[in-house]
């Protein structure tokens, strides 16, 4: 069924909904790790990688402009590949998502133990996923509203806390600005880019969108300058105001850092943790339900007689696939270490992303038109990031 136009939604409408699926309360973990593997030239990281999303962002853009499909990154890497490079592309994107998943359980439980104490952040992970699985099977869902809440509760922390660090701003907090070396300001890529992760979401509104060829790259380019904006001010506000010595000796949350820097403020600091930790669970719980349905339509993709079985006699539907979700992100939250959660989330999804990428790359019309270029800056940088992610997990696997 067509949606007609009245029906439809605008530029500024696909420019939150791309913010909304970037935006995240990772980001107040990100800092710390940053500060301490690259120092204040964290900030060119950001920056970096920034105008690296926008150059793939623009990419799949145009994929999903032309083959505006169910199945996206299967429908996408099919184009070039057939069938086997639609279900490794697809199945990149799925085990990305897992993995990310795993990061935000593990984000919760270190927040969570601020207020429940007599726990290990470990066990307090453990508990909000498997809360979370159950009232997601049992189809407790998350309204709209809920939605746009949860958005705002990001949001405003960030900005409180960008508004806080710069009365406290000295450039001092500056040197030395790169200790680690100018390499590890790529390095660090795997790691931001985690934050700019959900990009892809407002290419899929080619359906729902008035006029689409041009507000969709418009909503792709506006949520990214506003979401790169805002993290750009929040991450230079926060090594301008906190010493690296902080960073180093309060991983995990900044709220831990900004508790030193801040004594007289306890009730901003408390504001800034119950916001993160609102904005973790609703993320947790919207990614667990939508990853659920992702599940399904990943198994109507395979051809075995067993994948059309088990939906066809209902033993795979959303509550036993949502609960697989959970079985799957308990699993990657119990192997994978911070640090691996970066570099394989980058690994995963940039194969997905690349793999949209290539389709471009096939399509004379696209050379003509100059937008090659653009896709293959895109896969350049994709290179770049990947490249360091899987230096980093060969490092940590021979260590």
């Amino acid at each position: 069924m067509s949606t007609s136009n009245s029906d439809k939604i605008g530029v500024s409408t696909a420019t939150i909904i791309g913010m909304n699926a970037m935006i995240g309360a990772g980001i107040f973990a990100i800092p710390s790790t940053l500060a301490t593997e690259v120092g204040p030239a964290g900030i060119i990281s950001f920056a970096f990688m920034a105008v690296s999303v926008w150059f793939m962002a623009q990419s799949v853009a145009r994929v999903a402009q032309l083959y505006p499909q169910e199945g996206s990154f299967y429908t996408y890497a099919r184009q070039w590949g057939g069938h086997t490079a639609g279900i490794v592309a697809s199945g990149c994107y799925f085990v990305g998502l897992l993995i990310a998943m795993g990061l935000l359980t593990h984000s919760a439980g270190e927040h969570l133990v601020r207020y429940i104490p007599d726990f290990a952040p470990h066990t307090l992970g453990l508990i909000t996923l498997a809360t979370l699985t159950i009232l997601n099977m049992i189809g407790v869902s998350l309204s709209s509203l809920g939605q746009q809440i949860l958005i705002i509760l990001t949001v405003l922390p960030l900005l409180l806390t960008t508004g806080m660090c710069l009365t406290k701003a000295s450039l001092v907090n500056l040197v030395p600005f790169m200790p680690a070396g100018p390499l590890s300001v790529f390095k660090a890529t795997r790691i931001v880019a985690f934050s700019f992760f959900g990009f892809e979401a407002a290419a899929s509104l080619f359906d729902i969108i008035k006029d689409p060829e041009k507000n969709v790259p418009r909503a792709l380019t506006y949520s990214l300058m506003a979401v790169a904006g805002l993290y750009l001010t929040f991450v230079a506000s926060l090594i301008l105001a906190v010493p690296l010595s902080l960073f180093q000796a309060n991983p995990g949350p900044a709220s831990g850092a900004l508790s030193i820097i801040f004594p007289d403020y306890p009730w901003a600091i408390e504001c800034i943790h119950i916001a993160s930790i609102s904005a973790i669970l609703g993320t947790l719980h919207s990614m667990i339900w939508s990853a659920g349905a992702l599940f399904l339509s990943f198994m109507k993709k395979f051809h075995s007689k067993n994948a059309q079985f088990v939906l066809a006699h209902g033993i795979i539907n959303h509550a036993t696939a949502t609960l697989l979700i959970g079985i799957a992100i308990f699993a990657s939250y119990t192997i994978f270490t911070n640090e691996m959660f970066f570099n394989l989330t980058a690994l995963f999804l940039l194969i997905a992303y690349s793999s949209a990428m290539i389709t471009l790359l096939t399509l004379e019309r696209e050379w003509k038109s100059g937008q090659n270029y653009i896709t293959c800056a895109g896969l350049a940088t994709a290179a770049l990031v990947f490249y360091f992610a899987v230096t980093d997990i060969i490092a940590a696997i021979r260590f």
